[in-house]
């Protein structure tokens, strides 16, 4: 599970990532990025964390089907949390595809997202 400060809840943060970040798309995955986003609401100058959310829609599959996609999206981004600069936002949008996908191909999938995002690959 993602600790506390790692989460994403806010919607107009949803919206910055989505909006005014870079995106990766891969057959089961969509991740954007806004990095280095500055927290309005973070008191102090100190950076504020990486922050993660999650969209997981009804094409996915049921309620169990998007549960299940949903902690094993969670699991992952969690063990890749320290590879974003600090006080970046990141959502990652599960595609129909991810319903049928297992933990190994959402994996590939990030990872291949991640690397363009970070990596500087284009757009």
């Amino acid at each position: 599970m993602l600790p506390t400060d790692n989460r994403l809840r806010r919607r107009e943060d949803f919206a910055t990532a989505v909006r005014r970040g870079r995106r990766a798309g891969r057959p089961a995955l969509v991740v954007h990025l806004r990095s280095g986003a500055t927290d309005p609401h973070a008191p102090g100058e100190s950076a504020p964390p990486t922050r993660a959310g999650f969209v997981v829609s009804k094409a996915v599959g049921g309620a169990v089907v998007r549960n299940k996609v949903k902690r094993r999206l969670r699991h992952l981004v969690r063990d890749r949390i320290d590879l974003f600069p600090p006080g970046s936002l990141v959502v990652v949008r599960a595609l129909p595809g991810a319903g049928d996908a297992d933990h190994a191909q959402l994996a590939r999938d990030l990872d291949a997202a991640l690397e363009r995002l970070l990596g500087g690959g284009a757009r």
